[in-house]
């Protein structure tokens, strides 16, 4: 196991992104980097974004959408697990 810090799609690309405009997954990618790039330096990314509570399932703004993250520190990961594109790219 790696003590650095990085993200993953769950359960894959295909699954989360495929399909939709690369300006989208390209703004969440780089927006996930910033993520991990914040956990690497001590930043709790847990209470980042929007949720009902640090910890759980947080939701961050990209590309006039949106998408949904969660945190495992004892990974150390950063989970896209859905985004939700701009109404007009629908």
């Amino acid at each position: 196991m790696s003590a650095d810090w990085h993200w993953e799609y769950d359960p894959d690309h295909d699954h989360v992104a495929g399909g939709l405009p690369a300006y989208v997954v390209a703004e969440v990618e780089r927006l996930a980097g910033q993520l991990v790039d914040l956990a690497s330096t001590g930043v709790d990314v847990s209470e980042l974004g929007n949720g009902p509570r640090s910890g759980g399932l947080r939701r961050m703004d990209a590309a006039g959408g949106w998408f949904y993250f969660l945190v495992a520190p004892r990974e150390p990961l950063v989970i896209i697990v859905r985004i939700v594109p701009p109404f007009d790219a629908l």
